[in-house]
């Protein structure tokens, strides 16, 4: 019947409520269409995808809204549609089954299952009739629904040998290892051994950012000054900034590049990516003093502040890839739309520039790529730098404004707590060492998840929009990464109340998700529905996994508090995942990083007394100018009562009005520097505070 809407129309997700007008009978995953499912005996076929995915709106126009394929789905199968970043633990398991049915994984996500929920065939795009080697959907539904039919017991037993594997490779663990550096080495013998020496990044095509193990291996080079490191982790991301996987018109980076050269991106632009290279290249900035890299933080800054902040300061999750049904549209340009919309003075600078031709450099379009470095560019157009980047800059307001006139691709109105702990930790280091408004940014968007997205209980939850309640529990990446985002807004503003909370959700944490068995912590807590299996995400992927997050967050806490569990608790955690970061260190970015600041030395800071103190001030400055990862810094505030700083040993009996330095380094403490003289000479010796990294 034209114009009828399935269940999914009164769903919380953007993604669900996008295939509400499909024929399809979809279902949110619930008990009734789990309930359903064992009543009739009838198998689930599991679609999982998400809001930016292009592939998965291909297959909804190609298949969810074909009728036939829609008739065949609802007479043999209940089909239930996942948001898979409102369901990440579903996601998690099911894509396990995928990569193990079919030796890959991806979105769509596309999986069969029993009415008890085990998968029995499992897939990622089906185009609807058989091409590229791929099956057609139409014919594999029918398949599937005729072995149910005619072969249920086999179906079952392939079900039940997939379960299997899944529990056992969940109970899984190698003999456990110690962290050291060489852990550190070993993720840099790879990045040697497979680095696209032309472009950057790892060889080949797919190209993805990588932008944790970038920064695992800025921390390999400030340990061993190798220039070789340093030299990887630029041409890396000068590959990207020039690129066409950034948006050289409104900031921001898209998803992947389809090719070696970055030219080529699929569309989306994630929250989650654009908060860990925001990351990537603030730290890339400290190291280099690049002013590329921090015109790139600039930008992508100012993006968020445009298209991705919602009411109350909080971010948004992901922009669709395509726009009026086609990928990229909002982004790629002609020659002839960019003479019509610039200058021919500023048309010439830009067709030079970013090498625009009549015939495009992709599917006759123009998408906007740096053919050289800034500098070169400005040489050979006999101009300063300066003058060129102001044109370009004239010409890009232009480009934005004519751009704006666009159908703009579909926003991801979720906002997620693990996502936007990512962005709130990016923005308040960029605020401390870059632009201070980005750290205003940070403390509201911090605010706004602290009150709207935990309960008065003070349980945290994992997602919700701006004008609906929230209803799934946070996950153990929300607890791990929202606290350490707090940490780091304590280190960057010095403002006590974010290190209180921190510790609090550090605490629910341990409570909620450790396994006291094993060690470790698993994914959902026990207040979520039982799955198949209970697992414990171990590989950073797309973003940190949780016990990386987690490992990294107790282990800062540690050096505050000095409480002896959250080591204990980080340890276990180490051990466990050593060895699995030795075998495939391109899996571990994020626990590298972790494992750097674990294996120390960790300098201890602690400046006491007024802000206005002019040589604190200056002491702040210096600090944070400084490339130190495995640092800890904070402020000590004499309007702040002593009870207050007990709980933090690092802290404790150091909020005295007279300015001092505390610095301790490996369980030893220097001498303090006290009063304005002696923190003045510390500062021009550099015996403590160090000099830039260049």
């Amino acid at each position: 019947m034209a114009g009828k809407k399935n269940l999914l129309a009164e769903s919380a997700s953007p993604y669900l409520r996008q295939h509400a007008d499909n024929p399809v009978d979809w279902y949110p995953w619930s008990v009734e269409a789990l309930e359903r499912a064992r009543r009739e005996n009838k198998p689930i076929f599991l679609s999982i995808g998400y809001a930016a995915c292009h592939w998965c709106h291909v297959m909804e126009r190609e298949s969810f809204e074909d009728p036939e394929i829609a008739r065949l789905l609802n007479e043999h199968f209940i089909n239930i549609k996942v948001d898979r970043e409102e369901r990440p633990d579903l996601d998690q398991l099911y894509m396990q089954a995928v990569v193990a049915m079919t030796g890959q994984g991806g979105w769509p996500m596309s999986v069969f299952l029993t009415p008890d929920l085990k998968p029995f065939y499992a897939g990622t795009y089906f185009p609807p009739q058989r091409r590229w080697g791929r099956p057609g959907f139409r014919e594999l539904i029918a398949a599937l629904a005729q072995a149910w039919q005619q072969r249920q017991a086999d179906v079952i037993r392939t079900a039940e040998e997939v379960a299997t594997h899944l529990q056992k490779t969940a109970e899984l663990r190698l003999p456990p290892g110690d962290i050291s550096e060489e852990l550190l080495r070993r993720l840099v013998e790879v990045w040697q051994e497979n680095l696209d020496r032309v472009y950057g990044g790892l060889a080949g095509a797919p190209k993805f950012p990588h932008a944790m193990e970038l920064r695992a291996l800025l921390r390999t080079y400030h340990r061993w000054r190798e220039t070789d490191i340093v030299d990887m982790v630029r041409q890396t991301l000068d590959g990207m900034a020039q690129g066409g996987i950034y948006d050289h018109v409104g900031g921001g980076f898209h998803r992947y590049s389809t090719d070696e050269r970055w030219l080529a991106p699929h569309f989306e632009k994630m929250l989650y990516d654009n908060a860990l290279l925001l990351l990537a290249y603030t730290e890339a900035w400290l190291v280099t003093a690049s002013p590329s890299y921090r015109r790139v933080v600039q930008e992508t800054c100012a993006w968020l502040q445009r298209e991705m902040t919602a009411p109350g300061g909080a971010f948004y999750s992901s922009l669709d890839a395509d726009s009026e049904g086609e990928e990229g549209k909002y982004y790629v340009w002609t020659a002839a739309q960019l003479r019509a919309i610039l200058p021919p003075e500023l048309y010439d600078i830009v067709a030079y520039v970013y090498d625009v031709s009549e015939s495009g450099n992709w599917e006759g379009k123009q998408i906007l790529a740096q053919a050289k470095p800034l500098p070169v560019c400005a040489r050979l157009l006999q101009m300063s730098e300066d003058d060129l980047l102001c044109k370009l800059e004239q010409a890009k307001a232009l480009l934005r404004e004519a751009r704006q006139q666009r159908v703009p691709p579909g926003r991801d109105e979720k906002i997620l707590t693990a996502w936007n702990a990512l962005t709130i930790q990016a923005l308040a280091l960029a605020g401390q060492v870059i632009e201070p408004t980005y750290l205003d940014q940070a403390r509201r968007a911090a605010s706004w998840i602290l009150t709207y997205l935990r309960s008065v209980e003070g349980e945290l939850f994992h997602a919700r929009l701006v004008d609906r309640e929230p209803e799934i529990p946070a996950f153990l990446d929300d607890y791990a990464l929202l606290a350490d985002a707090l940490v780091t807004l304590f280190e960057c503003t010095g403002e006590l109340q974010w290190l209180e909370t921190a510790v609090g959700l550090a605490e629910q944490m341990v409570a909620r998700f450790r396994d006291p068995q094993s060690g470790g912590f698993f994914y959902a807590q026990s207040a979520h529905e039982p799955l198949l299996v209970r697992q414990k995400d171990s590989q950073d992927g797309a973003t940190p996994s949780g016990n990386s997050a987690a490992a990294w967050l107790l282990t800062r806490l540690w050096h505050f508090t000095g409480r002896e569990d959250f080591r204990r608790y980080a340890d276990e955690i180490f051990h466990w995942l050593a060895p699995l970061a030795e075998r495939i260190p391109t899996a571990f970015g994020h626990f590298l990083c972790a494992v750097d600041f674990a294996i120390g030395p960790v300098q201890e800071i602690v400046l006491a007394g007024w802000k206005s103190e002019t040589c604190l001030q200056q002491a702040w400055q210096t600090l944070w100018r400084t490339f130190q990862p495995r640092r800890l810094l904070a402020w000590v505030e004499p309007t702040v009562s002593a009870e207050c700083y007990a709980p933090f040993p690092l802290l404790a009996g150091k909020n005295s009005p007279t300015p001092a330095v505390y610095v301790c380094e490996q369980g030893v403490c220097r001498e303090p520097l006290v009063g304005q003289e002696a923190i003045l000479h510390g500062l021009q010796s550099g015996l403590v505070f160090g000099t830039p990294m260049t």
